[in-house]
C-alpha cells in the first residue's frame, strides 16, 4: 500500500445518508458482544475465520449464533458442516417468520448455532431502512452471548452498515494487492460511512461528503485536512470529529501467510492507517497458509474440528482468547 495514495475515488459517492445505519439497542440486551468479519474482497477467508472463531468462542463456554450476512451468496453453513436450513435470514427478511428466533439451527457443536443466509431471496440484498432497523433490533433480542456477523464480500451500504454495528469489527486480507487494496477501500468506505451517519456531525456533513471525493476542490486528502476544514467551519464539530475518529479501531487479521514479509504487510496497514487517517488499527494476528484448508471445505467439515491440532487453529484460538479477554476488561458488569 502507498503511503501518498489517495485510495479508491469516491467510494460513498452515491450513498444516501441512512438514518437507520445504526439502530436504537434494547436496554435490555441479550447479546453481549457483536463481532463483524469483513473485508471487501471475495476469497480471503471471511467464512472460514468466522466459522473458527465462532467455535473458539463457543469452547470458552460463550453461547454462540453465528450469522451468515453474504446477502445473496451464503455459505457459512457449509464451513460451519451444516445442510441449508428450512428457514433463513431470508425468511425473516421477506416476512415469511416473524421471529428471527425462527431460524436459529444448532450446528451440533455444544454452545454454537447458527443463521443462515438469505440464499433464497432474490432483494435480500435490497434492504430499505425500515428492514434493517428491524433486523438489528432482532439481533440483540437473539439467546446469545457473542454473535458472530460473517459479511459479504464488497463495500456495499449493508455490508458497510453491519460491520460499524458490531462491537468488534474485523478486517479480513491476503498479502496480495488486489486484496490490500480492496482492505483499503473497505476501511475507507467504513470511515466515511461512519462519519456521514453521525448526527452529531450533520452540521458538515457537506464537507464530509466533498472529502469522499479525492479529487475535491479543497484539497482534503487526510482527516487532518478534514479537521481543518470542519474546525475552521464549526469548532464544536471539529471536537465531535475528532471523538468519531478515535472510536473507530478495527482489527485487521491475515490470511494465508507464506513468508515473515508477509507478516509485516499487516504492520504497513496499521501504519498507513495510522497517517493517512488517524485511525488506530489493532494487528490481531495471522493465519499461516496450510494446505489442509481446502480439505476441511471440501467435506464440509468445520476447520477447527478437522484439524484441531493446526497451526491455523492455534493462532484462531490466540486471536479469540484476546478479544475475548479485551471485552471481558472493557465491560465486566456483562459477565
Amino acid at each position: 500500500m502507498n503511503a501518498e495514495s489517495s485510495g479508491p475515488e469516491n467510494p460513498l459517492s452515491d450513498w444516501s445518508l441512512d438514518p437507520f445505519a445504526r439502530s436504537t439497542i434494547p436496554s435490555a440486551r441479550r447479546v453481549r458482544e457483536i463481532w463483524a468479519i469483513g473485508g471487501g474482497k471475495g476469497g480471503v477467508g471471511k467464512s472460514l475465520i468466522s466459522s473458527s472463531l465462532s467455535m473458539a468462542l463457543a469452547r470458552l463456554n460463550q453461547k454462540v449464533i453465528a450469522i451468515d450476512l453474504d446477502l445473496g451468496g451464503a455459505n457459512l453453513h457449509t464451513t460451519l458442516g451444516v445442510d441449508f436450513p428450512q428457514l433463513s435470514l431470508g425468511d425473516f427478511i421477506s416476512g415469511r417468520t416473524e421471529n428471527l428466533k425462527d431460524c436459529v439451527i444448532s450446528t451440533g457443536n455444544p454452545n454454537l448455532s447458527i443463521i443462515s443466509g438469505a440464499q433464497d431471496a432474490v432483494n435480500a440484498a435490497q434492504l430499505s431502512s425500515s428492514q434493517k432497523t428491524r433486523l438489528f433490533d432482532a439481533f440483540h433480542q437473539l439467546d446469545a452471548d457473542y454473535l458472530i456477523f460473517d459479511l459479504g464480500a464488497g463495500t456495499g451500504v449493508h455490508t458497510i452498515d453491519f460491520f460499524l454495528h458490531a462491537d468488534v469489527g474485523i478486517i479480513t486480507m491476503l498479502p496480495e494487492p488486489t486484496s490490500i487494496e480492496n482492505a483499503y477501500r473497505f476501511i475507507k468506505s467504513a470511515y466515511f460511512r461512519k462519519l456521514r451517519t453521525c448526527p452529531q456531525l450533520e452540521s458538515v456533513y457537506p464537507l464530509i461528503e466533498l472529502a469522499m471525493d479525492g479529487k475535491n476542490g479543497k484539497g482534503i486528502k487526510t482527516p487532518s485536512d478534514l479537521f481543518r476544514e470542519v474546525n475552521a467551519a464549526n469548532p464544536e464539530a471539529g471536537l465531535r470529529l475528532r471523538e468519531q475518529i478515535a472510536r473507530f479501531q478495527p482489527k485487521l487479521i491475515l490470511n494465508q501467510i507464506r513468508a515473515q514479509t508477509d507478516v509485516e504487510v499487516g504492520l504497513s496497514v496499521k501504519s498507513v492507517s495510522k497517517r493517512y487517517f488517524g485511525i488506530d488499527i489493532d494487528y490481531i494476528g495471522y493465519l499461516e497458509y496450510e494446505t489442509n484448508v481446502w480439505q476441511a471445505i471440501r467435506r464440509k467439515k468445520p476447520f477447527m474440528v478437522e484439524f484441531p491440532d493446526s497451526r491455523i487453529a492455534a493462532s484462531i484460538d490466540r486471536i479469540t482468547n484476546y478479544l475475548y479477554r479485551k471485552g471481558s476488561a472493557i465491560k465486566p458488569s456483562a459477565l
